[in-house]
């Protein structure tokens, strides 16, 4: 089943729970993805739709943690379960090891461990590994491994 029509079936499944907050955020989702095909003119493919459920994480991840600063737990927590419901649509993410031997299968590919090819390290392991990584986590391991090598 296409991740779009998994989406379908699983807002029709929140409706009939009547779990609303998942089904606010399928909401969501579905709306950013039909403004993505109205702007491209055309149906998304599968990896399209996890960019869009990578991009409404991150906006609730930063939420949350805005909410939380701001002493509002309830709407945190609100944000925290919605991104429980959207993870779902994200491939399986890769463990920091995984990670970490990209990032140093990338350095040793380099004539020196100089931090000056920080930058086309991380544009190699983030091409590796897509949306099954966050950026912050990959970023942070790379530093990690040019101070070690320093």
């Amino acid at each position: 089943m296409a991740l779009k029509e998994q989406i379908l079936e699983d807002m029709k499944q929140f409706m009939r729970d009547k779990n609303q907050i998942a089904l606010g955020a399928v909401r969501m989702l579905r709306s950013e993805i039909r403004n993505a095909e109205i702007e491209k003119s055309g149906d998304l493919n599968d990896d399209e739709i996890v960019k869009l459920a990578s991009t409404a994480i991150k906006k609730r991840k930063d939420s949350a943690s805005q909410y939380k600063e701001a002493g509002r737990e309830d709407l945190a927590s609100k944000e925290l379960e919605e991104i429980k419901v959207l993870e779902k649509y994200m491939p399986e993410q890769l463990s920091e090891d995984e990670i970490r031997n990209i990032v140093d299968n990338e350095i040793s590919k380099l004539d020196s461990p100089d931090k000056k090819y920080f930058g086309q390290v991380m544009k190699a392991v983030m091409a590796e590994v897509g949306n099954r990584a966050d950026g912050k986590l990959v970023n942070r391991i790379v530093k990690e491994a040019f101070d070690a090598n320093n």
